[in-house]
């Protein structure tokens, strides 16, 4: 009998709402359909004024949880009326929310991700488990990042050592080893987030396509230095970091002596940014492991090729290899996560997030 669940996930790019409906009854995941619902151009405009350090508007923050909960809300309806599934077919949704605030290291460590979960059980009547991170943070953790605790469930191998590289807004590694259960996870630094940014100010579209502008243009050197000197690139984990951090200001900061640089090299040396702070990471855990790359920057080819470059003598795959399309990874698992919080199984790794005990993530808001 199949036992259906929903995952959302809206990341730290800002790109879409990731709606992924899978089936939990076989010995692994089965994806049934996916969809990616966009987000208005208006929501978009408030969500980043409300993502942005500065803001402080709390009008904004309840109008926008209120909106992103319609929007998850219809992100769901679209997904099962493309997969032609009843709403009553559905054991739970399982909302990541979208993430306005990640401040896990400040004297009351909290975490904010808005999309009202009573809104999307109201509006699709279904029972819907959000709110995954706080309990880690109340447990001393970073509640971040989550995905790592899924990685191990459905990539781990006895016989090879793996890397699961997800590149979203911000880029965050799991380490696999194959003879032991020294399991790791974390944040290495931005992603696509100042790609992305840097991107928008120059061009009409929302990402470099494929990352052929960040292709055309040089890295530099001193740039680059300067940026890897930020304390961050040397914490060690647990830990876990956001647009709170990487941002358009701190870009800015960095840009204020490199003003003769072309528009395109600083797009160059973003892309290495990403690379050398993943790089650097990976070199510290093993030469002997593969590494499978999931989210969406996948599709910046010229990221890849950097990464390849940087590390020559890692075999570089997607999570394709293993089963799973790389764009739908972060849906799927915060399906996995409701399922685990329905079936009553602790779905944190303390070893990753610092937390003082495993736990049952979430909370339940009934359809």
């Amino acid at each position: 009998m199949s036992q259906y669940f929903v995952g959302l996930m809206s990341g730290t790019s800002m790109d879409g709402v990731d709606a992924v409906l899978v089936d939990f009854s076989h010995s692994k995941p089965q994806v049934i359909a996916t969809h990616d619902e966009p987000i208005p151009s208006g929501l978009l405009k408030k969500l980043h004024r409300l993502a942005d350090p500065s803001e402080g508007d709390i009008n904004l923050l309840g109008e926008c949880d209120r909106e992103c909960g319609e929007l998850f809300a219809t992100a769901v309806h679209n997904l099962l009326n493309l997969a032609d599934v009843n709403a009553s077919d559905i054991i739970a949704i399982g909302s990541h929310g979208q993430t306005v605030r990640h401040m896990p290291n400040a004297e009351h460590p909290f975490t904010i991700q808005i999309g009202d979960p009573n809104v999307i059980a109201a509006r699709t009547s279904i029972d819907t488990v959000a709110d995954f991170r706080r309990k880690d943070i109340a447990l001393g953790g970073q509640g971040a990042p989550l995905v790592p605790a899924f990685h191990q469930q459905l990539f781990h191998s006895a016989q090879q050592n793996r890397i699961i590289l997800n590149i979203g807004g911000i880029a965050n590694i799991t380490w696999l080893p194959a003879k032991n259960s020294d399991i790791s996870g974390f944040d290495t630094g931005p992603g696509n987030t100042l790609l992305d940014y840097w991107f928008g100010l120059h061009h009409q579209e929302k990402y470099d396509h494929q990352g052929q502008w960040s292709r055309s243009g040089t890295v530099n050197v001193e740039l680059l230095s300067q940026m890897l000197h930020h304390p961050y690139f040397a914490l060690p984990a647990p830990k876990s970091t956001g647009r709170e951090l990487f941002n358009h200001q701190w870009l800015a900061n960095h840009l204020n002596n490199f003003g003769q640089l072309s528009a395109q090299d600083i797009q160059a040396t973003l892309s290495q940014l990403t690379v050398e702070s993943v790089a650097s990471e990976i070199e510290k855990l093993s030469n002997q492991l593969d590494i499978f790359v999931c989210g969406g920057g996948v599709f910046n080819l010229d990221l890849i090729n950097k990464l390849a470059k940087r590390l020559p003598n890692i075999k570089i795959s997607t999570t394709d290899a293993l089963g799973l399309a790389p764009q739908w990874v972060e849906g799927i698992a915060f399906a996995w996560l409701a399922y685990c919080y329905i079936q009553n199984k602790p779905s944190n790794l303390p070893q990753v997030t610092g937390a003082s005990k495993a736990a049952v993530l979430g909370g339940l808001y009934k359809g």
